[in-house]
């Protein structure tokens, strides 16, 4: 699983998180919601070690990313996808798919390109393998990026906001392919503003705020009225973005 105890992260005299204690079992489809600016990627960047923890522990499964060789094997078994696509120009979308199974895992490069072109395919972008990143539409890099993530066999996948990019068509086809990885069991840590979406997916929901962890909840008694709507900045927020 993904252990994190009293994991504290600061940018000068700012507190970015305070004190998290979370744990992802493998299986689960976890949301973290919350305002801008309350941690939450911050939080999936310690996990994958892109920030320095300045108090607590992280490992994943029992290998802390506070420790270069943890983090190395911490890294094997979690796949990122990012925001903003990440993707790298001047490589075709198989070549982007498949440059960490080759270089990491090192997987033969016959093996690895077979696998990428059945991922690609399973979204819906088989015909698109020889196309560069800017030959594709924002919701098509989105799914690459999907798809350069599963390439590594991970145990588990953490979601950064990765349709705050997009437009609504595009949003809809990335959040169709989420689905169906969470349906298949798929364990996931999902950041997000997609709140629908986050009810509809999640085994639970983790509300963040200041950088402190307001809630742990199963996402239907989140949702309740005697649950997390019962706490006043909860309703607050899920108030606001159905607004918005």
């Amino acid at each position: 699983m993904i252990n994190i105890e009293g994991v504290s992260k600061r940018f000068g005299s700012n507190i970015i998180l305070d004190g998290i204690d979370l744990r992802i079992a493998p299986g689960e489809v976890v949301s973290i919601l919350g305002p801008s600016g309350s941690g939450k990627s911050t939080l999936i960047r310690c996990i994958n070690g892109l920030e320095k923890l300045d108090g607590g522990t992280i490992s994943v499964d029992g290998h802390r990313v506070d420790d270069p060789k943890g983090l190395q094997l911490a890294r094997r078994c979690s796949g990122t996808v990012f925001q903003l696509f990440n993707l790298y120009p001047h490589m075709t979308a198989l070549q982007n798919v498949t440059l960490a199974p080759i270089e990491v895992l090192k997987m033969p490069r016959a093996r690895a390109e077979q696998a990428a072109r059945e991922l690609l395919a399973s979204v819906g972008l088989g015909e698109r393998a020889g196309l560069y990143p800017s030959q594709l539409s924002g919701g098509q890099r989105q799914r690459i990026g999907i798809c350069r993530a599963l390439a590594m066999q991970p145990r588990y996948l953490l979601l950064d906001e990765v349709t705050s990019a997009l437009d609504p068509e595009m949003t809809a086809e990335v959040l169709a392919i989420l689905g169906k990885l969470a349906r298949s069991g798929t364990t996931m840590l999902f950041v997000t503003h997609e709140i629908e979406f986050a009810r509809e997916i999640s085994d639970r929901i983790v509300f963040l705020d200041g950088g402190r962890l307001l809630a742990d909840l199963p996402a239907a008694q989140f949702f309740a009225p005697d649950g997390g709507l019962a706490q006043p900045r909860i309703a607050q927020f899920l108030s606001k973005m159905n607004k918005s």
